[in-house]
Order: structure tokens, then sequence, then C-alpha cells
């Protein structure tokens, strides 16, 4: 801002606070020095709000004190007691502006661009009115106590409340025509006056008409009867139908012409005789005509604000579900669509669906893989309504709109709130189709490559066998030769097998069902006993705790807990017997099983990395393996949406936690712990 913007500003305030100053003077009481009404209260407030980014503010203090002591002198106040007045309108004008601009900050003359427009910004504004003319109370009616030796309570009320009432009447209509005034061109103003309906101009019309018929009957005409309570059903026709700017108008012409009957001795407020209790009525009357209307005006303001940015965001999310490709339900417990968006008709077909339910499996035709038929309750959003979790599966759709046949990938949430007293589940599902035929395809190719490799492979340890019967055991270097091929013969064995192992865990369709870990692990349990008794190797202790039974693809669990246990017992210390832990618990809709071992653990700064492709904790240790038995776990895990973490086993060895769904079904008798002995026997 420039000196001659500053100094233009400050010109025009000064002329401003003269007035106000003068008509305040006009109406002292009896006796006090003190002023029934102070609308300068309002022009100061402003005019310290609209300067406080000048760097010549310390003018606009200086002529607000020359205006305040020279109108004080002229109209009967002693140079000291102007003294007083002039310091409690700097400090109330000054902690007002401070006030509004920490409590305020995006409000225009506080930095921002916005107007008051909420009811938040009323409630603020009441407490920085209130807290300013408390400090400027603090020395006004002070100062009146040192002069004429008398402090009057009531003088004190008086001052709080006349300023506080001029504060947000001419504070609020400052600060919202000065916004308005910032943000709306001379175009704009007429342009939104050509777009206002012809009904509510003639509606403004006539509240200013009732408004002065019916200010004028109480407070000019009728003395009896108190009927000022009765005008508040202006204020609130305005505030429920007019524009806020109007409001605060109107709020401010009617509140001042009430003021103006009470001092000229005309309406029910002038028959009270006490001057103070007449200011105070009067003053509270203004008050609160001023902050109902407000806070009606400003209430209904935030109501259409957050409707209309809720229509906007749920336009955005029609938008965003229309145009997503994957198929999005929201189905209630009885198959009936709360919604779907054109991808889900357009993948499942159901246009001529006589229910338009999706259990309506007559005409949708929904099959499992293998072509039967899903049964009740197995469609994914019953099971995640029936289970509260998650729930996932490929879907095979065959009906009169997809002839052809589609597969789906479903997977269904539970909404965690109800609608209207009824439970629904979000589908969201996708064709893979072309994925699966890439995949069978994959899985077959796999399974050729690895006939392919296998012949060969067979060949070379056939022969290299046959070759080393024929040197014998005095073949010397050739002997050595022989045994480094067939050791690598048996390396290329178990890179297909676990090759395979691992697109099958990748790639094959899961087979859900609900069984008992426990008859898993003690399968496994002696078949490692069994290996160890064969060999010659220590027999391996397994343990077997508390484990609920899951709903998960019994094969793939198998291969994981066959994968988890063998490297249990694989990576001991010579000499060591294994000793193996599988433990399991409750984690909400999951089951968290733990597989602990006294190995010889796994290296710092690794337990991440070996569930990784080819990944081997210990290649210079002698402990063959492929480095693939850990990432065929991880992505079984992943399949059944679970996760895999490894950790090391408090004294010695590794930890091994995973988690899979728990099933639908009562937990069956604790298993009792599995020993070596008894899994032998």
């Amino acid at each position: 801002m420039s000196l001659r913007q500053s100094i233009a500003r400050t010109g025009v305030f000064t002329v401003l606070y003269v007035l106000a100053t003068w008509a305040g003077r006009l109406t002292i009481m009896d006796g006090t020095n003190l002023s029934l009404v102070w609308p300068a209260a309002g022009i100061g407030a402003i005019w310290f709000i609209c300067q406080r980014s000048s760097r010549w503010r310390l003018l606009d203090a200086a002529a607000m004190a020359a205006v305040t002591m020279v109108v004080n002198v002229l109209t009967g106040a002693g140079a000291a007691l102007a003294g007083f007045f002039v310091v409690a309108n700097l400090v109330q004008a000054g902690m007002f502006a401070h006030l509004f601009q920490r409590w305020l900050p995006g409000l225009w003359g506080s930095g921002g661009t916005a107007h008051v427009a909420r009811p938040q910004h009323l409630w603020r504004l009441v407490c920085i009115a209130v807290l300013s003319t408390f400090c400027g109370a603090l020395i006004g009616p002070t100062g009146v106590w040192l002069v004429n030796g008398h402090y009057s309570g009531p003088a004190a009320a008086v001052w709080m409340a006349r300023n506080s009432a001029g504060m947000l009447l001419i504070g609020i209509a400052g600060l919202r025509l000065g916004a308005v005034g910032r943000q709306v061109t001379g175009a704009r103003l007429v342009a939104i006056a050509r777009s206002t309906p012809g009904r509510t101009w003639a509606e403004g019309v006539a509240l200013l008409i009732v408004s002065a018929v019916a200010y004028l009957g109480v407070f000019a005409f009728d003395r009896g009867v108190p009927l000022a309570f009765v005008l508040l059903t202006l204020t609130v026709w305005a505030a429920t139908r007019m524009n806020t700017t109007f409001v605060i108008l109107h709020d401010l012409a009617f509140g001042s012409l009430a003021v103006v009957f009470t001092l000229h001795g005309d309406g029910q407020f002038a028959a009270i005789a006490d001057h103070t209790t007449r200011a105070l009525v009067s003053q509270l009357f203004v008050a609160v005509v001023a902050v109902v209307g407000l806070a009606v005006a400003l209430g209904r303001d935030e109501r259409a604000a957050l409707q209309k940015a809720a229509a906007e965001q749920a336009r955005m999310f029609g938008t965003v579900i229309d145009a997503m490709s994957e198929g999005l339900a929201v189905i209630a417990a009885d198959g009936s669509f709360l919604l779907k968006n054109p991808a889900s008709t357009a993948l499942m077909g159901g246009r001529g669906s006589t229910t338009g339910r999706v259990a309506d499996n007559s005409y949708y035709g929904l099959l499992h893989l293998d072509g039967t038929p899903i049964g009740p309750g197995e469609l994914p959003y019953q099971r995640s309504l029936a289970i509260g979790d998650p729930q996932q599966l490929d879907i095979l759709v065959r009906n009169p709109d997809v002839p052809e046949g589609r597969i789906l990938s479903v997977r269904a949430t539970p909404l965690p709130i109800d609608l209207d007293g009824r439970r629904y589940a979000v589908s969201v599902f996708s064709d893979v189709t072309a994925e699966r035929r890439h995949r069978d395809e994959l899985a077959a190719f796999a399974g050729v490559v690895a006939h392919d490799l296998s012949n060969p492979l067979t060949s070379v340890e056939g022969w290299s066998e046959q070759v080393a019967e024929l040197l014998g055991p005095d073949a010397g270097a050739a002997a050595d030769g022989i045994a480094r091929v067939q050791r690598g013969a048996a390396r290329m064995r178990n890179l297909i097998v676990d090759l395979l192992a691992y697109a099958t865990a990748r790639d094959n369709a899961l087979t859900l069902s609900s069984f008992d870990v426990a008859d898993v692990v003690a399968g496994i349990a002696v078949a490692r006993v069994d290996q160890a008794e064969t060999t010659g190797a220590p027999v391996p202790r397994v343990r077997i705790g508390d484990l609920p039974p899951v709903h998960a693809d019994p094969a793939l669990v198998r291969q994981l807990l066959d994968n988890l246990i063998g490297n249990a017992v694989k990576y001991t210390a010579p000499g060591v017997v294994p000793d193996v832990t599988v433990n399991g618990r409750l984690d909400g809709e999951r089951v968290r099983i733990t597989v602990s071992d006294n190995g010889i653990g796994i290296p710092a700064g690794q337990h991440a990395t070996v569930f990784e492709n080819f990944h081997r904790a210990h290649r210079d240790a002698g402990y063959s393996g492929t480095g693939l038995g850990l990432a065929i776990c991880k992505r079984i895990v992943e399949r059944h949406g679970g996760t895999i973490t490894a950790g090391d086993n408090p004294g010695s060895g590794t930890t091994v936690g995973f988690t899979l769904p728990v099933a639908d079904v009562p937990l069956p008798a604790p298993v009792p712990e599995v020993t070596a002995s008894r899994v032998a026997g």
C-alpha cells in the first residue's frame, strides 16, 4: 500500500469516525459522561482491520486519538477524562484487530478473501467483540471513577453492551461489504441483480415494508404492551429467505431505528425510568436481533454449501464409478442391488433378469470354474456378510447376455455400517477370461518344458550312473567328474521341481474349503520322521500346538507347511536334533500360524529378502536348495490374502509366521503335542 492510498483511507475513516463519535456523544447519560450508544466502536474496529498492513498505521492511531480527544472535549468531557477515553478506544480497536487476525485468518481483513459465511465465524466475532470491549471497559469506566470519584458498575455494563453491539452490527456489516465489494465487480453485481427472480425482489420489498410498519407500530405508537419480541419474527423471515448481506443490512437499519426511537423517548424501552437499565435493554435487543438473524442466515448458508459440495462429490463419484472398466455393485443380503455401474451389467449381463437380484442364478448362470453351479451362500458377497471379512472367488458367468461365457474375478467387502437397517457388501469384479486362458496356456507350457527337460535330464542321470558303475571304484579323476555331473543333474531336477511348484502356487485356481491344519501338520511330521529314519539322520521332534481350522486351498497349504517344516529340519547345525514347534491362534478373522525351530537362523538384515526369488541366506554353508522355497510360501500366503514374516526364535533358530482365513466352522478340541516317538509309532 502506497503512502497516498494509506492517507486516503485514513482520511475516509477519520471522517466516518468523527461522525460516529459525535453521534455517540449526543447520547450521554446524566452524570456519567458515558454515551448510551457508541457506533464509533464498530467504525474503529473496521478502521484498524483495514489499515493493519499499512506501514503508516501510527498515523491512524494518532488520527483516532485526536478525534476522540477533540470530540469528547467539545461535548463536555474534561481533558483528563477524554484522555482515558482515547486510551480505551485505541486499546479496544487494537485488540479487536489483533484477535480478528489471529482467530479468523482466512477472512477479508486478516489476509484472506473470504467473507463472514459460517456460524463459526459469527461466534468467534462475538467473542472477539466481548473481549475487546472488556479491555476498553477496564479503562473507560475506571477513568470516570478516577475523575469523578465514583465507580459505577452499571455504567461499565453499559460500556460493554453498547460497544459490543456497535462492533457486531457495524463491524460485521463492514467486513461483509468489504469482502463482497472486493470479489464482485459492478458488472457482476448487475448480472446478479438481473438473474435474481422477480418474486425474490418482491419478497424483499414486502419484507422491508412490513418491517418498517412493525417497528413504527411497536416503537412509535404503542408504549403499553411489550411487543418488541414479535419483531424477531421479521429477523427470522429475513434470515431464512433473503441473502445474508441483506440480513446484515436489515439488522443494522432496523436495530438502529429501535435505538433512535428509544433515544427520542418513544417505544417500550423509553418507558424504563433508569437510564442505565434503558441503555442495557435497548442494546441487548439490538444484539439479540443481530445475533439471531446472522446465526440463522449463516447456518442456512453453511447447510446450502455443504449440500452443494455433497452433490458435487456425489456427481464426481458417480462419474468415476460409471467410467470404471471393472464392475462395481453394492449388494444387500437378499441379493438386491443398491447400486451398480454400467460395467457390472456389461460383464454379468442381467438385462433380462425378472428379480433384479444377483442371487437369481436361474438367469445369471453363476458357476464354479469346473462348471458346477454356485450353491446358496457361496457367492463372495454372501460369505463376506456372513463372516465379516473380504472374500474373493473366480466365477464363470454364462447366461443369455453372455452366451460364450466369461470368467470374473470377484472380491466382496462388507460395508462397516447398515443402511436403512440393511447390511450391504461392495463387490468389485473384473474380466479375467483372457488372463486365465493365458495362465492355463502358461501352465501347460511349463509342464511341456518340464517334461522336455526331464527326459534328457533322466538320460544324463542314467548314463552317468552307468558310466560310474563301469569305471568302478578305481576310476580316479574320472570318478570325480562323474560325481560332479550327477550333482549338477540333481540340482537341475530340484530346480525344475521348484519352478513347477512356483508356477502352480502363482497361477493355479484356488480350491477353497475348511479343514483342520493340525491333521496336515501331523501328516508332514510323520513323513519327515520316516525320511530321517530311512536316511539315518537325526529324527526331528515336531510339536503341534492348538491350530484353529482355516478356509483355504488344502493342497497349497500342505505345500506351504511342508516347505517351512522342511526348511526347519534342513537348516539345523550338524549333530543337533531338529526341534520344530507349530502353533496357531485366532487373529481377528484370520488364523496366525507360526513355525519355530532351533536351527542356524537367518543372518541379520535378510529376514525380508529371504522371501525373494532365488535368494539363499546360507549360500556358502553347504546346504542344498534353489532359493525358491520361501518365495513359493510367500506366494501361497498372499494368494489367500495373508502375510508372512520371518524373525529370530528366542534362544536360537527362526520363527516364520503367516496368516490364513479362519474357517467358518466351530473350533475342534485342542490337538495334543506330537513328538517324534508318537508320529513314528
